[in-house]
């Protein structure tokens, strides 16, 4: 397996060089909005701890994104008052994988309401902006 790109986009994010809609914040995770969401609150949960998927990061810094994922994917439900949430994860290019920092997906669903395809459209700003800020109201 190809070792980690410490310049890859999650990477930048944690380390403040991009900006990102945050909506939840500890010592071992952030999670903020996907800029080209699939469905309205699509937050991404990813490790501080650098870790290219879960084929190589460390078993304690694992269990704090699946605690930040479960947390979140309860308050997104009810936030976008959602029927579902829908939870992936990808490893590798054969898996799916494209940005190469271990992330989850968290995406709040509705009944009959089928998924954007992936990197279709970017959200407006303002509509990220309120989703992140009803989000993160909800984490705290």
């Amino acid at each position: 397996m190809p070792a980690y790109d410490p310049n890859n986009v999650f990477a930048k994010i944690l380390r403040g060089e991009f900006p990102c809609y945050k909506v939840y914040e500890d010592d071992h995770v952030l999670a903020f909005l996907d800029i080209m969401p699939r469905a309205p609150g699509h937050t991404l949960v990813i490790p501080k701890a650098p870790a290219r998927n879960i084929l190589d990061i460390k078993i304690e810094d694992y269990l704090h994104v699946a605690r930040a994922t479960h947390k979140i994917a309860a308050a997104a439900k009810e936030v976008f008052d959602a029927d579902g949430v829908t939870v992936q994860q990808f490893n590798e290019p054969a898996g799916g994988q494209v940005v190469f920092h271990l992330h989850v997906h968290v995406m709040p669903r509705l009944d009959g309401v089928a998924l954007l395809p992936p990197a279709s459209r970017k959200e407006d700003a303002k509509v990220l902006e309120a989703n992140a800020a009803k989000l993160a109201a909800a984490l705290k």
